[in-house]
């Protein structure tokens, strides 16, 4: 699990980059919950989604963002995050040119930088976002959405309430072209506490499928 570093805006970004051996790999990039309530790029959550596709043989990278860790800089209400998290996609884009596809993916806050940044890249294929905090920021700009994905919620999160999610996902079903998976996990709480093995579980299942449904569809 080698540490890099990357040039962003702000200065350095730390990250920890996997690179598959798999030739033509696809590639993920998993953005970490909100740093000013203590979220890092070892976050639990942020760290099995994260294991979850190097397990499936994706080039993975997960960073902080500024002020987090080793990383430069300094909050920046949400848009330096967001910048962060793009020079963390040119990075793991540059060192995989022919990539067999690309996925953003995000938890919480970094659900909300995920879904922002894949509106920013048309090359996105896929997205896998947990716990998307729709109670504290507007998921408006979703329209339209321009990929399938996975959602993933708690059903006894109690940091960000089950319904606002619903009705987030609700919102993004009317959308067409686009297949949005959406899963409660029975008993979890924001932080999926002794969750770990069925989300991890969860993220490879879909990403399986969604590999198959390519397949039949080629």
């Amino acid at each position: 699990m080698p540490e890099v570093i990357i040039p962003g805006l702000a200065g350095r970004i730390e990250a920890r980059y996997q690179h598959s051996k798999a030739q033509n790999a696809p590639v993920a990039l998993v953005c970490h919950p909100h740093p000013l309530h203590g979220g890092t790029m070892n976050n639990k959550v942020t760290y099995a989604m994260y294991q979850s596709f190097v397990k499936m043989g994706f080039s993975t990278l997960r960073f902080n963002y500024r002020g987090v860790g080793e990383s430069q800089g300094e909050w920046a209400e949400g848009e330096g995050e967001l910048a962060d998290a793009s020079s963390a996609l040119d990075f793991l884009q540059a060192h995989n040119p022919t990539a067999g596809g690309l996925w953003i993916t995000g938890f919480s806050f970094g659900a909300w930088v995920a879904m922002q940044l894949l509106m920013r890249r048309p090359e996105t294929d896929r997205f896998v976002v947990v716990a998307p905090p729709a109670n504290m920021f507007s998921f408006d700009f979703l329209a339209p959405c321009p990929c399938s994905g996975l959602i993933l919620q708690g059903d006894e999160d109690k940091v960000v309430p089950k319904p606002l999610v619903d009705d987030m996902v609700s919102k993004l079903r009317l959308q067409r072209g686009i297949t949005i998976d959406y899963r409660a996990m029975t008993g979890a709480d924001h932080f999926f506490k002794d969750q770990m093995p069925t989300l991890e579980t969860t993220i490879q299942g879909y990403i399986t499928a969604a590999f198959n449904e390519t397949r039949v569809a080629a």
